[in-house]
């Protein structure tokens, strides 16, 4: 079983999608993808809230448009509970692996912006943090071909850090704050300086309201039933003995007043009833002339 196998989607599409008009095809850098309603609503739902029809038809539209493989995790349906509306988000990889397949894309550059009480000053370095500096936003550039100037983003923490309903800070956030203002500032330059390519996609990053500890990153393995079994087991056959055993005694009652003669084939003397009548030496062969 892999992720999105053909084989193993269309055995599940006869079995759960009968009745589901809205199957969709669509062919993506990773390979082939089916995706329905139930497929959706079975694998590929995040959290425990229940999705509505059309939440499950945006999330498939997004992934069938931007050709994106959310067996993958390309591509995350979202929601937590039944008073919010569900969130759709695409993982950061997949902004990276498209961008790198883009002819007009150059390159990027990507960091933080820090401030440090001390001196007063606000730098902008790639990742790093300076002791004694406070991490107050993310910075990206995108360099387009054909434009003079890079594509330039700036974001601000306090806009996007991730918060849990009391208010705190999410896992992710509060451990990593440079990796995840970062990345929001990166996917937005992205989807500034591509539109047509990164249109409607969103990192989870810039969703403040996405715990991204808890979106499973494991690909999604589908389970097909195994097919019915139409043909009789074959009996077991019975195990062969070691070429160096000796070969099974077997007892034979043999008959007392019964001539032996010589087989012509082998050389050997047979009783002329066990002579079994298809060799090659028939002619003048006293078993076969007594037989």
């Amino acid at each position: 079983m892999h992720q999105q196998s053909g084989e193993g989607i269309e055995k599940m599409e006869k079995a759960s999608n009968a009745n589901d008009s809205s199957v969709t095809k669509y062919t993506t850098s990773t390979g082939d993808i089916t995706l329905s309603p139930s497929i959706i609503r079975k694998y590929l739902v995040n959290g425990n809230g229940a999705v509505t029809d059309q939440e499950v038809m945006m999330f498939l539209g997004l992934c069938r448009f931007q050709k994106l493989n959310p067996f993958l995790r390309e591509a995350y349906l979202i929601k937590y509970g039944n008073s919010q509306p569900a969130t759709i988000v695409v993982g950061k990889e997949a902004f990276l692996k498209r961008a790198q397949h883009i002819a007009q894309c150059e390159g990027f550059k990507a960091g933080i912006i820090c401030y440090c009480p001390e001196t007063g000053e606000t730098i902008f370095t790639e990742g790093f943090k300076r002791p004694g500096c406070d991490i107050v936003g993310g910075w990206a550039e995108v360099f387009k071909a054909g434009w003079i100037h890079p594509v330039h983003v700036e974001v601000s923490y306090e806009e996007y850090v991730g918060r849990k309903a009391d208010g705190s800070i999410t896992a992710m956030w509060k451990n990593k704050p440079a990796t995840m203002i970062r990345k929001v500032a990166l996917v937005q330059a992205l989807r500034e300086a591509f539109p047509d390519a990164f249109g409607g996609m969103y990192s989870q990053e810039e969703i403040n309201s996405i715990d991204s500890a808890k979106l499973d990153t494991t690909p999604v393995e589908i389970q097909t039933a195994s097919e019915p079994q139409t043909k009789s087991r074959k009996q077991k056959e019975p195990p062969i003995p070691p070429a160096d055993s000796d070969p099974p005694v077997i007892d034979v009652e043999l008959p007392d007043d019964e001539a032996k003669v010589m087989c012509p084939d082998n050389g050997d003397n047979i009783f002329v009833s066990y002579c079994d009548q298809s060799c090659s030496k028939r002619d003048g062969c006293e078993a076969h002339s007594a037989s």
